[in-house]
């Protein structure tokens, strides 16, 4: 390889340009000091040694440099804080930190940076270059200082020896981990550090310096790995991907908490309580409600908070707390951002206006979220389910229910919710608070929406119909449940089981049928129930009351639906009709039974014999061949019998009741199905066909009866 001798200078350029060219990499130089400087870095050659430490460089300047790390030389302050620091360009680079002066400029994107090394870092991000490459396996870098790290991992290079127990390490800061040394010292309250830059870091909670701040939205951040991690928000950035659902992340630190959704991991357990968390700040915080911790202060009324964002909440309600004034019209805010949003229009005004509906935004992209609502467009595709959002936010929120992941969690039980506002809304449960009253009967909720609700029932408003049947709903929930009766959908799934249900609800009561769990007690006859429902009407069996009755016939009934229900026998009603064959029913229930004939579907199964049924009833019935229970007696003469209904036909017996009377002959039947049979000798018509085997039937009753008999 030729030295610098032999580089030959070239005749001077227009304007005096460079002319000392280095012959490896053909960079150019004014001075030949300079070319003789820089090709050491191709040689190797650092002949300027450290003689406290043995450290070698290429150039005497550095090494001036770094003896200043032994003697803690700071020879350059600032005249703005008084800061001081050992080499003339890092003061350069802090005083822009009170500029806010930002010469370098990404050509790309536009982004701004203090120094122009970091400018160069981002440009590799566009690029995709790394230059620093491995010599011993290949691999590239895009930092030089990452690289460096690497390559003592293959020469098992450790400078740093531990005199305790001999152990090496490459780093230095993994040296002071080991060894327990912390030589940097905060000034104001005596915290030692291993690391200086953490040492750095931590000044900045005394001082509220938060030099990082976001071009985009004005918020501010104590350390640039803050800020990089908050500018992928606005880039929409997200490099860390799940590798078993696909899900994106712009932290490592939330893949790695995502990651424990899928595994169930909870490695952070509370010695106290036992209870478990996969996040450590979960943990912390949960901690807080056995200590009655609250380690956050405020440096104005000394009011203490056990979480820093109540904190933050609280000093804006201080005057004095208030320190980013608006130039335009004088008013303070407690935050920077808060500030930023203020005054992006003329007086502080907002200044984003929906066409439309007139609606004002202070940020353009609230302003293209509100406008999809208009546009019904949905650009944010769930990749697991299809389901459309036209809020990025949203389609995040939803994620949640595939994955399971609950960011929210309650400190005082550990309850975990994928929304805050869920969250928020738990609390209330602990508190006892509910600031939502009726003006009508004076009924308190703990929620906005369950007032709403309410109200409807004094209303009778009814606000959400189905526009494929034109039913309709007191509750968005309630349409929205119904919706997937017309499409089929059912994503609420079963863990055990696989079993598919269109409510969630419905999943919850399913799951008890595998966990045993009976959380609903009678507290007269201490009768234990899985559905909360079944014991609302299990305590009428107790008090007797009915208070519905039927004008047509008189009589009465303990549920409303029940009453609806009869009122179609009247009627003759039968809202609910197959799509496949056209059968139609009173209830919808019977409907939801009926499909399973078409579906083959049978999800209730015998424990004991294994036989299934499509009817959760008629598992019922099945389960007492085995047990030999027969719950229903006879008060006159003691018969008992398996169903209901079969008491109910031999009371007749007893009274000689017969309360089916044909209109057309005027003869009354006790059985419901001989009644019909009868009817049926009268019209011949026969109108209703099976599907399967072509026998007719002159009711449908009979048919669905036929059908489960001889071809279930």
């Amino acid at each position: 390889m030729a030295g610098p001798s032999t580089v030959h200078p070239h005749s001077l350029g227009p304007g005096g340009k460079r002319q000392y060219v280095c012959d490896v990499c053909h960079k150019q130089f004014k001075q030949k000091g300079h070319l003789v400087d820089h090709y050491k870095i191709h040689t190797g050659e650092k002949p300027f040694v450290c003689g406290t430490c043995g450290k070698e460089f290429n150039k005497k300047g550095n090494l001036t440099q770094h003896l200043r790390t032994h003697t803690g030389e700071k020879p350059f302050a600032c005249g703005t804080c008084g800061r001081e620091f050992s080499r003339k360009e890092h003061l350069e680079r802090h005083f822009r930190t009170h500029t806010g002066e930002k010469p370098f400029a990404c050509e790309t994107c536009g982004r701004e940076f203090r120094q122009e090394t970091d400018l160069e870092r981002h440009l590799r991000i566009h690029t995709g270059e790394k230059p620093f490459v491995c010599d011993t396996c290949g691999k590239e870098f895009s930092r030089k200082g990452s690289l460096t790290q690497h390559v003592r991992t293959h020469m098992g290079k450790k400078l740093f020896d531990c005199d305790t127990c001999g152990k090496k390490f490459s780093q230095k800061n993994h040296y002071r981990i080991h060894t327990g040394e912390k030589p940097f010292v905060c000034g104001s309250c005596g915290k030692e550090f291993a690391v200086k830059a953490n040492l750095t870091r931590h000044g900045r909670t005394h001082t509220g310096e938060k030099p990082f701040a976001c071009d985009s939205c004005g918020r501010e951040f104590r350390q640039k790995i803050d800020l990089e991690r908050h500018l992928r928000i606005h880039m929409g950035e997200k490099p860390f991907v799940c590798d078993t659902c696909g899900r994106e992340f712009t932290q490592k630190g939330n893949l790695t908490q995502h990651v424990r959704t899928h595994a169930g991991e909870k490695p952070f357990s509370c010695d106290t309580c036992g209870q478990k968390f996969s996040r450590k700040e979960y943990l912390e915080r949960h901690l807080r409600t056995h200590t009655s911790e609250r380690p956050y202060v405020c440096d104005i009324c000394g009011k203490r908070f056990a979480k820093e964002r109540y904190l933050k909440k609280h000093v804006g309600t201080h005057n004095g707390g208030r320190r980013y004034t608006c130039s335009v019209c004088g008013e303070t805010f407690g935050s920077n951002e808060d500030l930023h949003h203020h005054s992006r229009g003329p007086g502080g005004k907002r200044q984003y206006l929906c066409n439309v509906c007139h609606k004002q935004f202070t940020q353009k992209g609230n302003l293209e979220n509100h406008y999809r609502i208009h546009t019904g467009e949905k650009p944010f595709v769930c990749n697991i389910c299809g389901k459309k959002f036209n809020v990025k936010v949203n389609l995040e929120t939803h994620f949640r229910t595939h994955t399971g992941e609950k960011p929210f969690v309650c400190d005082i039980c550990g309850k975990g919710f994928t929304q805050k506002v869920n969250l928020e809304t738990h609390l209330r449960t602990h508190t006892g608070e509910k600031p939502f009253v009726c003006e009508t009967c004076g009924k308190q909720f703990n929620r906005k929406g369950h007032l709403n609700r309410h109200v409807r029932t004094h209303t009778g408003e009814r606000l959400y119909v189905c526009d494929i049947c034109g039913k309709s709903f007191q509750h968005k929930g309630h349409l929205v449940d119904h919706y997937r009766i017309h499409t089929g959908e059912k994503p609420f799934i079963c863990d055990t089981c696989g079993r598919k249900f269109t409510v969630k609800g419905r999943v919850t009561i399913h799951v008890r049928t595998h966990t045993g769990e009976k959380p609903f007690v009678c507290d007269t006859c201490g009768k234990e129930f899985a559905v909360k429902g079944n014991l609302t009407k299990h305590m009428i069996t107790h008090t007797g009351e009915k208070p519905f009755a039927c004008c047509t016939s008189g009589k009465d009934f303990s549920w409303k639906e029940h009453l609806e229900r009869h009122l179609r026998t009247h009627t003759d009603e039968r809202p609910y009709v197959c799509e496949i064959c056209g059968i139609s029913f009173a209830d919808g229930g019977h409907l939801v039974d009926h499909y399973r004939i078409h579906t083959g579907e049978k999800p209730f199964i015998c424990d004991t014999c294994g036989r299934k049924f499509t009817v959760k009833g008629s598992l019922t019935i099945h389960l007492r061949t085995h047990t030999g229970e027969k719950s229903f007696v006879c008060d006159i003469c003691g018969r008992k019998f398996v169903q209901k209904g079969d008491l109910t036909k031999h009371l007749r017996t007893h009274t000689e009741e017969k309360p089916f009377e044909c209109d057309m002959c005027g003869r009354s039947f006790a059985d419901g199905s001989n009644f019909r049979k009868h009817v049926a000798t009268h019209n011949r018509g026969k109108r209703f066909t099976c599907s399967v085997c072509g026998e007719t039937f002159g009711s449908n009753k009979d048919r669905n009866g036929h059908f489960q008999q001889k071809h279930q």
